[in-house]
């Protein structure tokens, strides 16, 4: 006889500061993931909303904002723009190879450098080999680490140029963390064509959607989401498309040039789909 599923407990974190929108407090309700059903309980709730850290899946609960809104791309209608065909013309020599969840000191050499770069003062910087470790390794899900690497003559394994924790869902592949080398001058648009790549891969598999996690309009660190077209957002009445209009506009504010401080501002504080340690309130 079949264990009945038993319906989850959720708890919620204490008022702290947005790491997205400077003055504003954030607040998050989370439940555990564990045991037989953690696969579907994960899928179930990332239709929602939540998004998953290491043993726990998590969505922003707060009291007087709703700026993080869920997006997710349409992968078999996905067209990429002009920019977007050079950085998959660009990287698209790369060795890509579908790992199990597990950390390499060569990974978490590669991300050191990218957090030092790109998020200095961020919540990961102070992050060591073990707690990289349990980002990865600490999955009751369906997981995989992607690996981006530069191709070799003799056919060893090249250089490390790029990684993506990712889930597996059955209705797409969820985005948990990504990083790259962001010094590569030869390697432009990294970032992106690690996206592109989980869209193609996405399509291939006839998997409908890849998930992104969260936009929030008003954080230059968000803003890349809203270039990868059709769109999609998690509203009230549940996922709708993004307005073409709409979106065209923000991609325009996206990609124009940004005073310092903006620029600044979006090498700040913590990323999406970061390891998160939670405390009950």
């Amino acid at each position: 006889m079949t264990a009945p599923i038993r319906f989850p407990r959720f708890f919620v974190t204490s008022p702290a500061p947005c790491p997205y929108l400077p003055g504003r407090q954030e607040r998050k309700v989370f439940t555990e993931l564990k045991g037989a059903h953690a696969d579907q309980l994960n899928e179930a709730l990332g239709r929602i909303g939540f998004r998953r850290s290491q043993t726990v899946a998590y969505r922003p609960s707060c009291l007087d904002c709703q700026a993080c809104v869920s997006v997710r791309v349409v992968a078999d209608e996905f067209k990429p723009s002009s920019t977007q065909k050079r950085d998959i013309k660009r990287n698209s020599d790369l060795v890509v190879t579908e790992c199990r969840p597990w950390a390499t000191d060569e990974q978490f050499e590669l991300l050191t450098k990218y957090l030092g770069v790109r998020h200095p003062d961020g919540g990961m910087s102070a992050m060591d080999e073990l707690d990289y470790a349990d980002m990865v390794e600490h999955t009751p899900v369906t997981s995989h680490l992607v690996e981006y690497r530069e191709p070799t003559n003799d056919g060893s394994p090249g250089r490390l140029v790029g990684a993506c924790l990712t889930d597996r869902q059955g209705d797409g592949l969820s985005m948990i963390y990504s990083f790259y080398d962001p010094e590569h001058t030869e390697r432009q648009g990294l970032g992106n064509f690690i996206i592109l790549d989980h869209i193609k891969r996405a399509a291939r598999d006839r998997l409908p959607f890849v998930y992104l996690g969260y936009w929030v309009d008003g954080s230059p660190r968000m803003a890349y989401k809203v270039r990868y077209r059709p769109l999609e957002t998690l509203t009230r009445e549940g996922w709708r498309r993004m307005d073409e209009e709409q979106q065209a506009k923000l991609i325009a504010a996206a990609t124009a040039p940004r005073a310092r401080e903006d620029r600044e501002a979006a090498t700040a504080g913590s990323k999406d789909g970061q390891a998160v340690r939670f405390r009950a309130s």
